[in-house]
């Protein structure tokens, strides 16, 4: 009887020829363990080493294979030390410069060898030039051979050379008929007819001739991003299954306090707003955790809908939790929630990270004893001696800010008697509807679609640096009429000494320029008290021009400030200036944005502020940033360990999610053995952290 042969996904790297343990740990940085972990982790783009160019066909910026004769060899120690090799091959020369090599390297261009080399070619001292070229000494009758397969260049991580990885992926492609596919016919995408293994060779070698947009090509990398999408998004489902098993505090609200809260309010909830809140109601109602994300563009009302989820919890005696991921939000909550919860008698807490002493403590008591029936607060939630008498809710403000492990470490601290908390997310980024059907299927998903009655639309311009002086005459006009201004600084450096520096000057040079007007500064590195004490200062119209850093994406809503300047707003993402420009157009009358740029404009940066002066729509903004910037970046999923995709782009691939739904659905029916071996493959460890 024959044994079966071992299968890719069981057998570890450390079976190939030549990896020893430095490779191995090197490999285990990007995740590598097992010949099927090298299989699919597939080339970001490709060489073409394929053809021999003529030396004397080379233009700069060219990226090409030569081959020639070494016709001198010098070293050059004047100016940076360099070694430079003159090659020919009858047509013309080209001089190769190494800044990094041995004495030995250095032996090895005797004038006379051929040899092959790949670069690219650029006009130096010397004419046209290939610095570091990657080379190959050669025999010759290898002479004229060049590669018959494009060549891939693979992620790296440091220590780890291209050869090295492609000698080990060649190795391991041997076996690629052995790797398991668990895709069932009439699963795979419709315009891939590639079995998973012949996917797998196209992607690391293809033929001489391909290009990266051949249809072979895109068949078959679409074939296996299908997988990698399908993986993710049976995790979420099957987590979200789970969590259907587990128990929470069946939570009611009580309509007493739901109509003094109402009653309270300076004004009437919106029809979308109403419609989340019976939404969330009805799932803290259930005997499982609720699950929810609550998207709503800037100034929709989300921190309101998240104030009737939180007296439901408190009118069944259940405790709650806001987090919010800066110390400038979390203050704003304390002071919206203890201003509606405490005439209904609720002890609101606060805990940062420069709580100290006898304060933290007592806080801390609060909890642990159940007097305190919400608490709010920043990453400090998280720590271990925070603990709850009887948490039943919490409430995740811009989630996507907190890391996968801080996330988990609150919901845990709920987790008594086999129960969990019920979590409400809430984000003013909107997600587009892709990233949301895969990154967050794991969630429902609750839309504030309506604004509430007197926000302004908001006029956008973007001019150059040098209208500035415009700007500030235009200040002194806007106060005169009763006014108010925000006027923020950015800086590409997240070092809040250097944000309060250029602030603190920004603030001078206005002062001069405007003597009549009462300018204020604010920034990161205020004591919270300080900061209250000038926004509520700026809310009583006592401060006519409020310069700022970007502390002031998130704060206290003042209606009569209505005009805003930006500095340097290319340096911002479309998101966070949105949130900017969202402090402004909270009252009557008009309302403007200013964007100052420093010219010229980049590409990108013009794309960008051009989405901003015609759209002030969340949901069409966040589109357009993805777009531009891929889901990781918008998200700021690349620190979280979320939706971190090999392969597969939630904008480029956004056609076949419809799909992906449906292969789920029927994978999960049909043969159910299949999802795990699937989900590990793809996934891995991280399959863990989508219980965030």
């Amino acid at each position: 009887m024959t044994s079966t042969p071992n299968p890719p996904e069981n057998q570890s790297i450390a079976s190939l020829k030549g990896v020893g343990a430095q490779t191995l740990k090197k490999l285990e940085r990007l995740g590598l363990r097992t010949l099927q972990d090298l299989l699919f982790h597939l080339p970001g783009r490709y060489e073409d080493r394929t053809r021999i160019l003529p030396i004397a066909s080379l233009r700069g910026g060219d990226h090409a294979l030569i081959e020639g004769r070494v016709e001198l060899a010098e070293n050059l120690p004047s100016g940076r030390r360099s070694l430079v090799i003159r090659l020919s091959d009858g047509t013309g020369h080209v001089h190769l410069r190494f800044f990094h090599y041995t004495q030995d390297q250095r032996r090895q261009f005797e004038p006379g060898r051929l040899l092959r080399c790949y670069g690219e070619v650029r006009d130096g001292f010397y004419g046209r030039e290939i610095n570091h070229p990657d080379y190959r000494l050669i025999m010759d009758n290898e002479a004229g051979q060049p590669e018959s397969t494009l060549t891939p260049v693979y992620p790296l991580t440091e220590g780890l050379h291209q050869k090295a990885l492609r000698r080990l992926i060649a190795q391991a492609l041997v076996m690629a008929d052995r790797v398991r596919d668990w895709l069932p016919p009439g699963i795979t995408p419709t315009k891939s007819d590639y079995s998973l293994a012949e996917a797998l060779r196209l992607l690391h070698a293809p033929p001489a001739g391909t290009t990266e947009q051949a249809p072979s090509i895109q068949a078959a990398r679409q074939r296996v991003i299908f997988e990698e999408l399908l993986a993710h998004h049976l995790s979420l489902s099957q987590f979200r299954a789970r969590m259907q098993t587990h128990r929470a505090p069946v939570l009611h609200i009580n309509q007493k306090n739901v109509t003094q809260f109402q009653d309270s309010l300076p004004f009437a909830l919106t029809g979308a707003q109403r419609r989340v809140i019976q939404e969330i109601t009805t799932d803290l109602g259930r005997p499982h955790p609720m699950m929810r994300l609550v998207q709503g563009d800037v100034g929709s009302g989300k921190t309101v809908v998240a104030a009737f989820a939180a007296l439901t919890a408190l009118a069944s005696q259940h405790q709650v939790a806001i987090m919010a991921p800066t110390e400038l939000l979390a203050e704003q909550h304390r002071h919206s929630f203890r201003q509606w919860l405490e005439p209904l008698g609720v002890t609101v807490a606060f805990l940062s990270g420069k709580a100290k002493g006898g304060a933290r403590r007592q806080t801390l008591e609060s909890l642990a004893n159940g007097t305190a029936g919400v608490v709010i607060g920043t990453h400090a939630l998280f720590q271990e001696q925070v603990v709850f008498l009887n948490l039943g809710l919490v409430i995740i403000d811009e989630q996507h800010r907190f890391g996968v492990h801080q996330r988990l470490a609150l919901r845990e601290k709920g987790g008594t008697q086999g129960g969990y908390p019920h979590q409400l997310i809430m984000t003013a980024t909107p997600i587009p509807r892709t990233l949301a059907m895969i990154g967050y299927a794991d969630l429902d998903l609750s839309i504030i679609d309506e604004r509430p009655p007197g926000r302004t639309p908001v006029r956008t311009t973007v001019l150059p640096t040098t209208r500035r002086d415009d700007i500030i005459e235009r200040i002194q006009d806007w106060v005169a009429h009763g006014r108010q201004v925000y006027w923020v600084c950015t800086l590409i450096e997240e070092s809040e000494l250097l944000q309060a520096e250029a602030a603190e000057k920004a603030a001078e040079r206005l002062a001069a320029a405007l003597p009549d007007l009462r300018v204020a500064l604010i920034h990161g590195r205020l004591k919270p008290a300080e900061k209250d004490a000038i926004m509520q200062q700026f809310k009583a119209a006592t401060i006519d021009v409020l310069v700022a850093t970007t502390v002031i994406e998130v704060g206290v809503d003042v209606p009569n400030a209505s005009l805003m300047v930006i500095e340097n707003a290319e340096r911002l993402g479309l998101a966070q200036l949105h949130q900017l420009r969202g402090r402004v157009g909270r009252g009557p009358g008009e309302a403007h944005c200013v964007l100052l740029y420093q010219p010229p404009l980049g590409e990108t940066a013009r794309e960008r502020l051009g989405i901003l002066r015609e759209s002030d729509d969340g949901f069409v903004i966040a589109e357009k940033d993805m777009e531009i910037r891929g889901p990781g970046e918008l998200l700021g999923t690349r620190q979280t360990g979320q939706v971190q995709f090999r392969i597969a782009d939630l904008v480029r691939d956004a056609a076949l999610v419809e799909s992906v739904h449906q292969a789920a659905d029927e994978l999960t029916r049909t043969h159910p053995a299949h999802v795990q071996p699937l989900i590990q493959r793809w996934l891995g460890e991280a399959a863990q952290f989508v219980e965030a």
